[in-house]
């Protein structure tokens, strides 16, 4: 059954009447230009709905459970992918995966936040909040990339580091402080894409990239509004007011420079159309990669801390 949020119930119960139709249709009769002028309703309002979205709405529309995860990508994008598992420290943390795999003919080593698609994935993957260890394999990962002179394409989708006493006892800040680092001096292109949330320090552990693309109707934030509301107004009710606050939107981050692209989504999100969603991202990858792909690896370590130094800087 397909996921609907709150300001899509309209839509929602549009499209019930019309499976309903066509359910009718088989056994009563043809009811298809019924059927098709609901359609054609449908798709208006969709359009509307997802024209002008306020910062909560594409928080929602960022969490949707049917968007894109980073398995549909490697399924979509990439092929002969190895995984590779484990920091050689502790254990193998299934919230970050990746791996070796070629992108268009091309070797790079990929990886990133795996939210899960049911209770069991999701579980397994602890929604996508990574330990310690997870950030240790994505250091191991990109370790290997710098050896082997092989581009780093990541994939973020997550609501933060997992804050748990296990992850806190295995220094969980030293590690995404050392992702953080090794994702800065890298020598090869690195590529960072925000497919859903992008929440802190969890996220830019491996978003330290000489280009950041974004989603339309991702988002990415050192907190999540949530966290904010409790902490600016002890009422975690007023995430809505929180959103709108932050500059967490696509269009925000892009004017204030903390991402170089917006990569536009179907009508209705990517969750409306995964496919189309998908390739939109293998092309502006593709494209920035080949743009990158041209500089020598200290001009890639120099670009990639003038960018980020001057993120917050007065002009």
């Amino acid at each position: 059954m397909r996921h609907y949020l709150d300001f899509e119930q309209p839509i929602a119960d549009l499209e019930a009447k019309i499976e309903e139709l066509e359910a009718l249709s088989k056994t009563t009769g043809s009811f298809d230009n019924e059927i098709k002028s609901l359609r054609k309703r449908a798709r208006e309002l969709r359009l509307d709905a997802y024209k002008n979205l306020d910062p909560w709405r594409k928080t929602q529309v960022a969490r949707h459970p049917e968007r894109p995860h980073l398995t549909d990508y490697l399924e979509t994008l990439f092929t002969d992918f190895e995984e590779l598992k484990g920091d050689r420290k502790f254990g193998d943390d299934q919230a970050i995966v990746g791996g070796l795999a070629r992108f268009r003919g091309r070797a790079v080593v990929v990886m990133g936040h795996e939210k899960g698609s049911d209770t069991a994935t999701r579980l397994r993957h602890n929604f996508g909040m990574a330990r310690p260890e997870g950030y240790r394999k994505a250091v191991r990962l990109m370790d290997l990339a710098d050896r082997f002179d092989l581009p780093v394409l990541t994939f973020v989708d997550t609501a933060g580091a997992y804050p748990g006493l296990g992850a806190e006892e295995r220094g969980q800040a030293e590690a995404i402080a050392r992702s953080t680092e090794r994702c800065l001096t890298l020598g090869v292109p690195s590529i960072a894409t925000i497919t859903g949330e992008g929440g802190s320090g969890g996220a830019i552990a491996i978003a330290a990239a000489n280009r950041v693309l974004i989603l339309e109707h991702s988002i990415y934030s050192v907190i999540s509004p949530e966290g904010a509301a409790s902490i600016l107004w002890r009422d975690g009710a007023r995430a809505k007011d929180a959103a709108s606050a932050m500059k967490i939107t696509a269009e925000d981050l892009k004017g204030l420079k903390i991402i170089d692209r917006i990569v536009p989504e179907p009508v209705g999100g990517a969750h409306s159309d995964r496919e189309a969603a998908m390739a939109a991202v293998g092309d502006a990858i593709a494209e920035e990669l080949a743009e990158l792909s041209k500089l020598t690896p200290d001009q890639l370590r120099a670009q990639r801390a003038d960018r980020f130094y001057a993120i917050g800087r007065a002009s």
